[in-house]
């Protein structure tokens, strides 16, 4: 069994099944961000053997804080379960610093961290990372990797090593975008009631609160895509707390999502 948090990305429940896994989701209450608690992971850890976090998070665009990542930590002690921390998003922080929760006490030896050239050097595609741990589990890592992916593309290889090179510099271009869609979302959606954004200080995305507007995260996208051809994510896709919510990812120029944003906002005014 392996355990995640609740919503999840996507594709987690399905490739977990596929090799065979039993993946039990820790529900979360987007009152707190989706944060998980002590008691919600101790409430289904029974049994288990690991579990999967994701900060900065998608689909929420939370980062967990050092009090969540200790009540995780406490979690995976207390039931001697192997944690996997997927950070790929680390550069991307808008407020405070992410913290590894393999840096705290006791955790180095049960933490493998999932680092990608994805999100952070807009390498998307690529399929380009890492993964730290303790070098007896990296050793089997190893032996998976060869006989599944077989190995990296030389070409790919050179433009990560040349990427990496560059530095803090080319991650702070990245993710400058984002810092900028992320404040002007928060002008858009101000003083109005009918959307309501998450705390997102993370992340290429925000979770948006559509409740008030009395339809589901499916029913609402769907209208949405129909209606204004817009597309977001509904939040039922990344798991049933997150029902009532949609997914909305910065990732297309400004100008373009700001009359995309005020769009999704004008129609759920009119719903409610």
């Amino acid at each position: 069994m392996l355990g995640s948090y609740n919503p999840y990305y996507v594709t987690y429940p399905v490739t977990l099944r596929a090799l065979g896994l039993a993946p039990v989701p820790v529900a979360t209450d987007p009152a707190r961000a989706f944060c998980p608690t002590f008691g919600q992971i101790d409430a289904v850890a029974g049994g288990g053997r690991s579990l999967l976090i994701n900060s900065p998070n998608n689909p929420t665009g939370t980062v967990y804080d050092r009090a969540t990542l200790e009540a995780v930590a406490r979690a995976t002690l207390a039931h001697d379960l192997w944690l996997i921390s997927d950070e790929v998003y680390d550069t991307q922080v808008w407020q405070g610093a992410h913290l590894s929760p393999r840096a705290l006490p006791g955790m180095a030896g049960r933490t493998l961290v999932i680092g990608s050239m994805s999100k952070s050097h807009a390498m998307t595609g690529s399929r380009a990372g890492w993964i730290v741990g303790p070098a007896d589990a990296i050793a089997h890592l190893m032996n998976l990797a060869t006989h599944t992916t077989y190995g990296v593309p030389g070409f790919v290889q050179d433009a990560a090593l040349f990427a990496l090179t560059e530095g803090e510099a080319l991650e702070q271009r990245v993710s400058a975008p984002f810092v900028r869609r992320h404040a002007l979302a928060e002008r858009v959606l101000a003083g109005q009631n009918a959307v309501r954004a998450l705390p997102s200080i993370g992340a290429m995305y925000l979770m948006l609160d559509i409740r008030a507007t009395g339809l589901s995260g499916e029913g609402f996208a769907m209208s949405l895509l129909e209606q204004h051809a817009i597309a977001v994510m509904p939040g039922e896709s990344f798991g049933a707390c997150a029902a009532g919510h949609l997914r909305v990812a910065m990732t297309v120029d400004d100008d373009t999502f700001v009359t995309a944003l005020t769009t999704l906002t004008q129609f759920a005014k009119g719903l409610t």
